[in-house]
Order: C-alpha cells, then sequence, then structure tokens
C-alpha cells in the first residue's frame, strides 16, 4: 500500500504561484510514475504532469505536461525527503480546482500513462483557489 498526502495548497491572487508537496511512504517501491491530477467543480479529473520515478541515463526523467501547464509548472523529486512536488507558476483563475497527487505502479518503459484511471494510489487532495 502507497499512503499519499498532498499539502501547499492556498488562495492566491492571479499571476501568483504555489508549490504543493506529495509526501510519499509505505510500499514506495512498486511505484513506477507518479502524477498531479485537477478537478474543478463539474469538470472531468485531467492530468496536469506526470513524471517518471526512476533514473534515464543517470539522471530523473523529465515531466510530461498538459498543454495548459507547459511552461507555467514543474513537476519534480525530492528524494531524500520523499515527496514529489508541483510548482505552480502565472496562475489564473482557470487553475481553480482540487489538486491530487497520484501514484501508478505501471509504466510503458519510462512513458507514464496519462489517463487518471490508470493510477492506483491517490491523496485526499488539496484546493487551489486563484482570484482575478
Amino acid at each position: 500500500q502507497v499512503r499519499l498526502v498532498e499539502s501547499g495548497g492556498g488562495s492566491v491572487q492571479a499571476g501568483g504561484s504555489l508549490n504543493l508537496s506529495c509526501a510519499v511512504s509505505g510500499s514506495a517501491g512498486s511505484v513506477k510514475c507518479m502524477g498531479w491530477f485537477r478537478q474543478a467543480p463539474e469538470k472531468e479529473r485531467e492530468a496536469v504532469a506526470t513524471i517518471y520515478d526512476g533514473f534515464i541515463g543517470g539522471r530523473y526523467a523529465d515531466g510530461r505536461y498538459a498543454d495548459s501547464a507547459k511552461g507555467r509548472v514543474i513537476i519534480s523529486h525530492d528524494k531524500v525527503k520523499n515527496t514529489v512536488n508541483l510548482q505552480l507558476n502565472s496562475l489564473n483563475p482557470e487553475d481553480t480546482a482540487t489538486y491530487y497527487c497520484a501514484a501508478a505502479s505501471i509504466s510503458h518503459g519510462s512513458i507514464c500513462p496519462w489517463s487518471w484511471t490508470l493510477f492506483d494510489y491517490w491523496g485526499q487532495g488539496t484546493q487551489v483557489t486563484v482570484s482575478s
């Protein structure tokens, strides 16, 4: 069993930044990929960013980002703290949602799944609210 606990959400004005953190514990050795997803009221859950939980060419893999996140969002590992972080920059009201951390036990090589249905473990979510 893998346990995920998110933190770092809050309320900011448009243009602001937030750093979300996901603490990973439990049977983390089974995890192949980590991801951040979000869900706004009356909207479907969508991927924000995913990252392979391993080395490629001697370094950690780069993240994969939704088009709406490219250039504004950075997903990263902190293996000392056992966290996966999501740096959100240049936030706008359309980013308002509950943000969830998730872990997947599958990957296609270093390619992570993108659909939330393929992630096995979920945190409780953290709210991000962006005002104009």
